[in-house]
C-alpha cells in the first residue's frame, strides 16, 4: 500500500482510498472490487530519453505520442505472462512482442546494488532457500550484490528459463537501450531503502537516461508519494507516477509533483478517469492515467473505453488482441 502523502505545507491526504469511499467519490463504477481484494491484489507492477532507436513518434511528442491510436501497452515486469517477471528474458520477450514500453521494480542489496526485484523477499522468484538455507527471511536487502547474482530467477517459471539472472538496473537498462525500448520504473518499498531515489537518479544519469525532453524515454512510479516527492525535487524534469487511487479532490496535490495517477483498474469509471486528466500535474500537462494489470482482452476493451492513457500488463499480445491492434 502507498505511503499516505504528506505535503510540506497542508495536512496529510490519503494514498490509495477505501472502496467504499470512492464509491462515495464516483457512483457507478466500472468494476466491483471489495477492501479485502484490494489489500490483497498487488500491480505486478507496473523514460528520461537517452536510449538509442527510440521511435519518430515517441521523441516528437513524448509521453502521449500513440494515444491517438488509443492507451499504451507496457509490458509489466516485462512481458511477464511469457518470461520469468523482472528478468532480461522479459524484457526480450516484450521486444519480441512489439512492446516499446516495460515496467520493472527496483530495490537495493546489503551493498547498495540496484537490482531488480519484485518482492522484498527473494524466496518466491529465486532459488534463494537452496543456496542459502540458513537466510531466512531471504530479504533482499539483506543480501549483497555478489550473493544474489548466484541465484536462479528462471527455473521457477520453466525449465527453458533456467540460470536467468536477478538483473541490475545497470544491466536492464543496457539491454533497453539495445533494443530501443522505454523504461516505466517503479521503486519498490524505498521507506526501506533510505536515499535509493538519489542511487536511482545518479544511475539513470550516468547512463544517459535523463537527457533530453521528459517523458520520451522513461517514467518514475511508487506506491509512495514522498518518494515521488524527493524524485521531483532531485530531478524535476523526469516524469513521475503515483500508484494509487487517491480521491479525486485530493489529486491537485499529488499534482504538484507527479504527471501520472495510476490505479488498479478495478477502481476506475470514465468519471474518475476524466477528473484524474482534468488536471495539470507538475510538468504542465494534463495528468495521465496509466491502469494495472490488464491480462485479458475484453478487460482491455472495458478499460480502454473509460479513456485512459495507459495499459500495464503480463500479456501485451492479448490485450492488443481487445484493442483491435
Amino acid at each position: 500500500m502507498p505511503n499516505s502523502l504528506k505535503p510540506a505545507s497542508k495536512g496529510r491526504i490519503s494514498g490509495l482510498v477505501a472502496v467504499s469511499a470512492l464509491a462515495l467519490l464516483i457512483p457507478g463504477g466500472a468494476f466491483a472490487v471489495s477492501a479485502s481484494s484490494q489489500a490483497a491484489e498487488s500491480p505486478a507492477s507496473e523514460p528520461a530519453t537517452e536510449a538509442p532507436a527510440a521511435s519518430a513518434a515517441v521523441a516528437a511528442n513524448g509521453v502521449a505520442a500513440d494515444h491517438e491510436r488509443g492507451p499504451r501497452l507496457v509490458a509489466h515486469r516485462g512481458a511477464s505472462g511469457h518470461a520469468p517477471e523482472n528478468t532480461l528474458a522479459a524484457a526480450d520477450a516484450a521486444h519480441d512482442l512489439r512492446t516499446e514500453w516495460v515496467e520493472t521494480d527496483v530495490q537495493q542489496t546489503a551493498d547498495g546494488e540496484l537490482v531488480l526485484m519484485h518482492d522484498t523477499t527473494l524466496n518466491r522468484t529465486t532459488n534463494v532457500e537452496e543456496v542459502f538455507p540458513d537466510r531466512a527471511p531471504w530479504n533482499v536487502s539483506d543480501f549483497t550484490a555478489e550473493e544474489i547474482a548466484q541465484l536462479d530467477a528462471g527455473s521457477w517459471f520453466g525449465p527453458e528459463f533456467a540460470g536467468e539472472p536477478v538483473p541490475t538496473l545497470n544491466d536492464y537498462l543496457d539491454l533497453l537501450a539495445e533494443n530501443g525500448q522505454s523504461l516505466l520504473l517503479e521503486i519498490k518499498s524505498p521507506a526501506l531503502y533510505p536515499g535509493i531515489e538519489e542511487d536511482i537518479l545518479a544511475e539513470l544519469r550516468e547512463e544517459g537516461w535523463l537527457r533530453g525532453r521528459p517523458g520520451d524515454r522513461l517514467v518514475l512510479q511508487s506506491f509512495d508519494a514522498d518518494s515521488m516527492r524527493t524524485v521531483h525535487e532531485l530531478a524535476p524534469q523526469v516524469i513521475t507516477g503515483f500508484l494509487g487511487t487517491p480521491a479525486l479532490a485530493d489529486v491537485p496535490e499529488y499534482a504538484e509533483f507527479v504527471d501520472q495517477i495510476n490505479p488498479r483498474f478495478r477502481d476506475l469509471t470514465a468519471e474518475y478517469v476524466a477528473g484524474i486528466q482534468a488536471v495539470r500535474g507538475a510538468h504542465g500537462r494534463p495528468l495521465e492515467v496509466y491502469s494495472w494489470t490488464i491480462n485479458d482482452p475484453a478487460t482491455a476493451a472495458t478499460v480502454a473505453g473509460l479513456g485512459v492513457d495507459g495499459i500495464i500488463t503480463d500479456f501485451p499480445d492479448r490485450v492488443r488482441e481487445g484493442l483491435g491492434d
